[in-house]
């Protein structure tokens, strides 16, 4: 017979469910790999950025860059815009052309004049702008005028409040949340693969599993 229409032996190709296995890892492989290089910028910024905030404090803090005050200026504020938050905000985008992407309502505060008690009444704090340039309002229900303070950011400022969603309008919004899901898959597929072929106390003794300890301890204390 020759060689070539011998039959080829079942184990040389692999069972069904052995081969059905092989293109599951390949397909998870190729998602990995994709999801990796869309994130991998996103991942260098964030780390960076997330490095330099979480060194913020004490006598050793990293640099976080600079933020600058450019300007103040005292506006009035109409009767209708004093009515709510919602109102002053929709005022200050259709007169000012300033967008707030912050809006809060404080609580009244107590203190004392005169000798007397008195209740402070609620502050509210808008704010808006780039990452570059941005801008902040603080308005005290009935009042007549409020001002506005404008400020400037250093490229390291930016990129650290880009970091925490703020400057960067819906575009970045949208983006940092493909970066963030991006990040989920990357970790779900990483550890669909690496458990591949691994029994649960070979996991359980792995770097995975160390890392995993080392968190459930980490945010233990966190949440003591």
């Amino acid at each position: 017979m020759n060689a070539a229409a011998r039959p080829v032996p079942l184990s040389a190709v692999g069972t069904p469910a052995r081969r059905k296995g092989t293109t599951a890892y390949r397909w998870m492989r190729q998602l990995h790999l994709w999801v990796g290089a869309w994130g991998a910028i996103a991942a260098v910024l964030y780390g960076f950025t997330g490095l330099v905030m979480n060194n913020r404090f004490g006598d050793n803090a990293w640099p976080q860059g600079k933020s600058e005050e450019s300007g103040r200026l005292v506006i009035e504020v109409p009767t209708s815009a004093g009515a709510s938050p919602e109102a002053l905000a929709t005022w200050l985008r259709e007169a000012r052309g300033l967008d707030a992407r912050v809006v809060r309502k404080g609580k009244p505060s107590e203190g004392r004049l005169a000798g007397r008690a008195v209740v402070e009444p609620a502050k509210w704090n808008l704010s808006g702008g780039t990452g570059g340039s941005s801008w902040s309002l603080e308005y005290v229900p009935g009042n007549a005028t409020a001002e506005v303070k404008r400020s400037s950011h250093s490229p390291l400022a930016v990129v650290t409040r880009l970091h925490k969603g703020v400057g960067g309008g819906w575009a970045w919004n949208l983006l940092a949340d493909s970066f963030a899901i991006g990040m989920v898959l990357l970790g779900l597929s990483g550890i669909w693969m690496w458990a591949r072929g691994r029994t649960a106390k070979q996991m359980l003794l792995s770097v995975l599993g160390l890392s995993g300890a080392v968190l459930a301890v980490v945010l233990g204390a966190a949440f003591g």
